[in-house]
């Protein structure tokens, strides 16, 4: 099989190995070296006629397109969607499991009925200034230190390059004191300590106030100014968290429901096999969770652009539906008065692998998403609090989007690739699906699924989604995943900044 034809309606296909000028293509003949995962006209486009890839728009000819012709960023152009939305028209039926047959993973069952994955000490800073301070702090912590904790996973400190400068209202601030309540009220996380400056525009009395926070044994706050300085508060710092593991310790894994599971469902490094192997195969697994009475949190904003319009249709009700219109509006404008453009991304590594404009990337990234009912939409970093499949705000570059996503509660992530990521997560922890085989190979220390055999194995996305779903269970019963192993998720922590800098 040389090509993939996704819809009967498309006027293109995809090549699955590279073609040489001259190969047989359908009904037509290849007209010049088409990489692999690239596209080609299996007709003649007009110039300004739609390009249409799994049965939607994708972009418009530049000029005429030939059949046979490889069709890509140089003949491609894109344009703004115009989408006639509809809500509610898609809603199909998600048979729950009785709760007496659900499937289940080991977890951490917290006092206020939360569940957490893995089990952390978190130092959560509140400016940039202190970064230092909570590294240091967290470096102390070393593994043979922690050896007579066994059931602490780390120490774990979660520095940031915002937090003054900016202002005390308005979007940016509110979204940075969301992370920081949903990282300090983690269920993987076992202890907090919150570190800042003192004099910063995000006070920590001012999170700890609006949010309702309580100083107690697993949950200090501290700042340096207060203390008297950078080497005594890394002293003090550390005490505080001696004092924290044994109570830490106590902490066991117990069988938990998969209902308890909220998976962040991401994808970077994207190529032409996103949409056709790796993602589908999440959106299974995702609808395998959701049946279970568990969670999906699909997010990246601008990656689903041109795409929202199958998601409206499967919101649960208008209001559902018009939220996460609100949100494409508001991202319009924000490439616009920043002089940009939504078409920003794909990026060129995303080109290469044969992506030619976000309408083509959306579509492969929403089905991330599976079949399921829309059920909630959330702003950046919001508590989720709906079960299903949900949506939550956030840019598309992926740390700042996962770093949302923890913050408003998952306790597992999974990641799709096709150029191949070095992400990882914490303090919860990442899953790898490589979207192809020939990546899987070759990036093996970092893929924990190779969806590639949907294409060369013939292995169904049904198949391949139940293995994801699986993987769920154990990584979330303490397996680790691959980018875990190798220790990744301490640089990854990227709040989203939004507004001027001052």
């Amino acid at each position: 099989m040389d090509t993939v034809r996704l819809d009967k309606s498309d006027n293109v296909v995809t090549a699955t190995r590279a073609l040489e000028a001259g190969v047989t293509v359908e009904d037509t003949t290849t007209r010049a070296l088409i990489p692999s995962g690239h596209k080609i006209a299996t007709r003649d486009i007009a110039a300004g006629e739609a390009v249409r890839k799994y049965a939607q728009i994708i972009g418009y000819a530049a000029g005429d397109i030939a059949a046979g012709d490889h069709v890509h960023t140089q003949n491609v152009e894109f344009r703004n969607t115009e989408a006639e939305y509809e809500f509610s028209t898609d809603l199909r039926a998600v048979t729950p499991v009785p709760e007496d047959r659900r499937d289940t993973f080991m977890g951490y069952r917290r006092e206020n009925g939360t569940v957490g994955t893995r089990n952390y000490i978190a130092i959560v800073t509140s400016v940039n200034c202190s970064a230092t301070a909570a590294r240091q702090i967290a470096a102390h912590f070393t593994p043979e230190r922690l050896e007579e904790y066994p059931n602490v996973d780390g120490v774990v400190a979660f520095v940031h390059g915002t937090g003054c400068g900016m202002a005390g209202d308005g979007d940016g601030f509110e979204a940075l004191q969301r992370v920081m309540w949903g990282y300090a009220r983690h269920p993987n996380h076992a202890g907090v300590l919150m570190v800042g400056l003192g004099c910063e525009m995000n006070q920590i009395d001012w999170l700890l106030e609006a949010y309702g926070l309580k100083q107690g044994p697993t949950f200090q706050v501290m700042n340096i100014q207060s203390v008297a300085g950078l080497r005594r508060t890394i002293e003090a710092g550390i005490a505080k968290i001696e004092a924290m593991l044994p109570l830490a310790s106590q902490a066991t894994r117990t069988p938990c429901p998969a209902s308890e599971l909220k998976v962040a469902l991401q994808c970077g490094g994207s190529d032409a096999w996103s949409g056709i192997t790796a993602n589908p195969a999440l959106g299974y697994a995702c609808d395998l969770l959701t049946a279970q009475g568990g969670t999906g949190v699909l997010a990246e904003t601008p990656e689903i652009y041109g795409a929202e319009h199958l998601l409206t249709r499967r919101a649960v009700d208008r209001a559902t539906g018009d939220r996460l219109i609100g949100l494409i509006r508001w991202w319009e404008d924000y490439t616009a008065r920043n002089k940009g453009s939504m078409d920003n991304n794909p990026s060129p590594g995303n080109k290469k692998g044969g992506l030619t404009t976000i309408l083509e990337k959306s579509l492969g990234a929403a089905a991330k998403g599976g079949t399921s009912p829309l059920t909630g939409v959330y702003k950046y970093a919001e508590p989720v609090t709906a079960r299903g499949f949900t949506f939550m705000d956030s840019p598309g570059y992926d740390p700042a989007s996962v770093t949302g996503q923890i913050a408003g509660g998952c306790n597992l992530v999974c990641f799709t690739t096709g150029r191949g990521s070095a992400f990882g997560s914490k303090p919860s922890p990442t899953i790898k699906v490589a979207t192809n085989s020939a990546m899987a190979k070759r990036m093996s220390e970092d893929m924990d699924v190779d969806a590639g055999t949907i294409l060369t194995e013939g292995v169904s996305v049904e198949e391949k989604g139940r293995e994801i779903y699986e993987l769920f269970l154990r990584v979330a019963s303490g397996e680790a995943s691959k980018s875990e192993a190798q220790g990744l998720g301490d640089y990854e922590f990227v709040p989203w900044q939004i507004g001027a800098v001052m």
